[in-house]
């Protein structure tokens, strides 16, 4: 059992990246890049935006700032080269997977408190206030789970649930 925090979202955040991946390849391929409803995201958009994040993430959690030339439209993209392409998306998750969960690791207990600046934009109303570093370090696993659920749903929609 793990006996920190930085310890548990490690583990959590490897598997949440698996089940993620897991998640993506239970759709049949011509499925991957189906947009219920016309207008939501396709699951291989959410795997990307995940894929690239944890770069990010592990980027502001080394720096503990946000970096100010961050182009939404470049990650917009991105995103979408990304998600044409299985292969280089399954070795971006996979690569900005470890990256993250090796800066996790290297947070020590003390740090946890500090509080990093993060644009108003980019957080949702309800987490608006100061952003501690214990919070960043958990995003990773939050965002893959969150994503996670959103591709079981499509499944669902599919009925390609096990």
């Amino acid at each position: 059992m793990p006996n920190t925090l930085q310890e548990f979202l490690v583990q959590a955040t490897q598997k949440a990246a698996d089940d993620l991946e897991a998640a993506l390849l239970r759709l049949p391929e011509d499925k991957r890049n189906w947009s219920p409803m016309g207008q939501a995201r396709p699951a291989l958009d959410q795997v990307a935006e995940c894929a690239i994040l944890n770069g990010t993430t592990a980027d502001l959690i080394k720096s503990r700032t946000w970096p100010a030339d961050l182009d939404f439209g470049e990650f917009v993209r991105a995103k979408a080269e990304l998600a044409r392409d299985w292969n280089a998306l399954k070795s971006l998750l996979q690569e900005n997977t470890a990256k993250v969960i090796a800066v996790i690791r290297a947070v020590p207990n003390e740090d946890l408190g500090i509080e990093i600046y993060i644009p108003q934009e980019m957080i949702s109303k309800s987490e608006r206030g100061p952003t501690t570093l214990a919070q960043v370090i958990s995003y990773p696993y939050w965002n893959m789970s969150y994503h996670e659920g959103q591709i079981n749903y499509i499944a669902s929609m599919l009925d390609f649930l096990p």
